[in-house]
């Protein structure tokens, strides 16, 4: 245990590079940081009326697969978190064109449908955040086509100019189109214009949309999309497309309106960006926490490659460069190739990269799929595709239809059904990995001080609280290694007195402390399996 003759956040601050300045957990974290989230696309989860699109209430009556409300029992994954992609009524399937604000989704049911699976999410535990699009809606929209033909009441609610001004997009694309002789701004799509926040009354209007749906509809939060592009701005002369201080400073007063409406809720932003661009978000409180692009990339190379320098020096930059622990770790999403596919098909690197994820700080997501190793590569609709149950031919157990979408190759193995009971299988992987996380608070809370590691095929760190310390050790080659040692150049702990395996075989001796609280050479297992994590309670 920890000597108390320090506080406990200045130990984090002395003893670990992996610990940026804020409160430790002994003065609170928020409730998302005890959180695993799950991604979920409504269209392809499950159809519980044989239309081919999954539904609210195919979501609901999922449920317990997802997380069954009894924390004795491990036959479910476990996740305590639901990020759903767009629910609002849209044109297009994905729903990020949204054409009403104040609506759900028709294909997916009605407000009452979506409320019963809210109930149902809420009595097993499960916090539920839905994505909301603030940059632009669909062309679709009544606001854009009033705006269009000059209606006063709409007409400066889009970015719009009278004149060409020939500049590209964000990323290099055309951004501007023609329409009744005037030019409109809309760099993702033509048909996705882009909403002009220089307009207050734009601001207010989606301000309530952001309440209705935390209190009419009473989710937990939001999922904010293209967060980088969603107030242009010149500074100095020079335009500002994405990134913008303006942008930063509209997104934190959406921030504060939504805490002045439900003070629980969370924001999860998406800045596809390098991480020193991600943090000055989260530092000017624009969002809550998050989604670590770099970091991600550097776990799935960790597990491709076996190597775990790229991974240890990104983790290193995220605990400094954020507040502790307001970060969101993820592998995939919907907008990039799957993780199996990535991986070509290797399971044992999907473990590898599954077992970094959930054993390292921040507020996890998995993007639903990740658990059974579903295949998929772009176009967007072949990494959305319906979420196999079972090894039905051609549904997948997914419908008793004619899905939306064609399976991808693979659901014969890759479908729960299949895997559920396997102890071997990727499933039950993720589902011991998410059980072990919930079972920890030193992984969902801890801090994080890095120890030496040789050779570099071993990734190993301390996770701990004043009341629980953990040693993880991923040995990320692809086969067994009994050549390797642990190292800590100092510590505040006071000394370790046994030690045991909570995760992973063997028996094991706790390290023996120098003066500096640090240790040299510490082989706590004469072998480590091949592509395997070993966690080890220190007592």
């Amino acid at each position: 245990m920890l000597k108390r003759s320090i506080p406990f956040i200045m130990v984090l601050l002395l003893v670990t590079p992996f610990v940026a300045a804020q409160e430790s957990n002994e003065s609170g974290l928020f409730w998302w940081n005890d959180t695993v989230w799950y991604e979920i696309f409504v269209r392809s989860f499950y159809d519980s009326d044989g239309d081919g699109i999954g539904d609210f209430r195919g979501m609901t009556e999922k449920l317990d697969y997802l997380n069954d409300g009894n924390p004795e029992t491990t036959s479910d994954l476990g996740i305590t978190g639901i990020w759903l992609m767009p629910v609002t009524e849209a044109a297009s399937y994905h729903g990020y064109d949204t054409v009403d604000y104040f609506s759900v989704e028709s294909d997916y049911g009605t407000a009452e449908d979506f409320k019963a699976f809210m109930a149902a999410a809420h009595e097993r535990g499960i916090r539920v955040i839905v994505d909301f699009v603030a940059n632009h809606t669909s062309s679709k929209h009544d606001w854009f086509t009033q705006s269009a033909i000059g209606n006063s009441e709409y007409a400066d609610w889009y970015v719009w100019a009278d004149e060409n001004p020939n500049y590209a997009g964000p990323w290099g694309a055309t951004a501007w189109y023609e329409q009744g002789g005037r030019y409109y701004y809309a760099p993702f799509w033509s048909e996705m214009p882009d909403l002009n926040y220089k307009n207050p009354e734009v601001t207010a209007t989606i301000f309530d949309a952001a309440e209705y749906w935390l209190t009419e509809l009473d989710v937990d939060g939001f999922r904010l999309d293209a967060i980088k592009f969603v107030v242009e701005d010149t500074v100095n002369d020079v335009l500002l497309l994405q990134n913008a201080p303006a942008n930063r400073q509209w997104l934190a007063d959406f921030n504060a309106h939504i805490k002045s409406v439900k003070n629980d809720a969370v924001t999860v932003g998406e800045v596809w960006d390098a991480t020193i661009a991600i943090q000055r978000y989260v530092e000017d409180a624009s969002v809550d926490i998050a989604f670590e692009f770099d970091l991600a990339e550097d776990i799935i190379n960790a597990a491709r490659t076996g190597r775990k320098n790229d991974v240890e020096r990104q983790l290193n930059n995220v605990m400094r460069g954020y507040p502790f622990g307001q970060f969101s770790p993820f592998l995939t999403n919907h907008d990039q190739p799957r993780l199996m596919t990535i991986l070509n098909g290797d399971v044992a690197q999907n473990k590898v990269a599954a077992a970094i994820l959930l054993t390292i700080p921040g507020s996890p997501f998995l993007y639903y799929g990740e658990e059974i190793g579903m295949m998929g590569s772009k176009p967007d609709e072949l990494i959305r595709t319906p979420f196999p149950w079972d090894a039905t031919p051609d549904t997948g157990g997914f419908t008793t239809g004619t899905p939306w979408q064609a399976l991808n190759e693979g659901y014969e193995t890759a479908n729960v059904a299949t895997q559920l009971d396997d102890p071997d299988s990727l499933l039950s992987y993720y589902r011991s990995l998410i059980h072990l996380r919930n079972d920890h608070v030193a992984l969902r809370q801890g801090a994080v001080l890095p120890l030496k590691s040789r050779p570099n095929s071993i990734f190993a760190f301390l996770r701990y609280t004043p009341d629980e310390t953990l040693l993880v050790i991923h040995n990320l080659k692809d086969e067994a290694i009994s050549e390797y040692t642990l190292g800590l150049n100092k510590s505040d702990f006071a000394g370790f007195t046994s030690a045991e395996v909570v995760f992973g075989t063997g028996d094991v001796t706790a390290p023996t402390l120098d003066a500096e609280g640090g240790f040299e050479d510490y082989v706590p297992l004469p072998e480590l399996a091949p592509q395997s994590l070993t966690v080890i309670r220190l007592n």
